[in-house]
């Protein structure tokens, strides 16, 4: 699986099958990155994702892209580092929850943010060590997954997952 760290915009990564949506509980308009992929899809996503709710910690599941560039959307939520015992944890299963979903709806190519490093307020190091990890595992278990871009919204980020993925 080829992976890739960029700095740029999630939902104009159009050639990507599937954009990753950090998402809340409610799966409803947020802030960060679940609000720019909400936005960009129109109301048919929060609509279609309601039925859905609440999200559980660790989980994922797959929507249609509505106006996004891309056919679906996976939505996984992960914990706040600061308020959660088991935010690594919990960050892990969603990583994973997101490669099995990706697996089962033979989704080739992904196009993910930094999850956990908005609001949940994970340190980048750490987040990207985890998902790195998860990406690892994945290549050597299943090659159904192409290629996923981690697509990052500051320097900072950038050179972490850069790091991380090259250890």
């Amino acid at each position: 699986m080829k992976t890739e760290v960029i700095y740029g915009n999630i939902v104009r990564q159009s050639d990507a099958q599937a954009v990753v949506n950090s998402a809340n509980a409610n799966l409803r308009l947020g802030s960060g990155v679940a609000g720019a992929i909400h936005t960009a899809a129109g109301p048919g996503l929060e609509a279609f994702c309601q039925p859905f709710a609440p999200l559980g910690f660790g989980h994922a599941f797959v929507s249609p892209g509505f106006k996004l560039p891309n056919p679906w959307v996976i939505h996984v939520r992960a914990a706040s580092y600061i308020n959660h015992d088991e935010a690594e944890k919990i960050l892990e299963d969603a990583l994973e929850a997101m490669m099995t979903v990706a697996q089962k709806y033979g989704i080739r190519s992904l196009v993910m943010p930094a999850i956990g490093t908005g609001v949940f307020k994970f340190p980048p190091a750490l987040a990207a060590q985890i998902t790195a990890k998860v990406l690892k595992r994945h290549v050597e278990q299943d090659g159904s997954v192409q290629w996923v871009r981690i697509c990052v919204a500051s320097p900072e980020m950038l050179d972490a997952y850069t790091v991380a993925l090259q250890t």
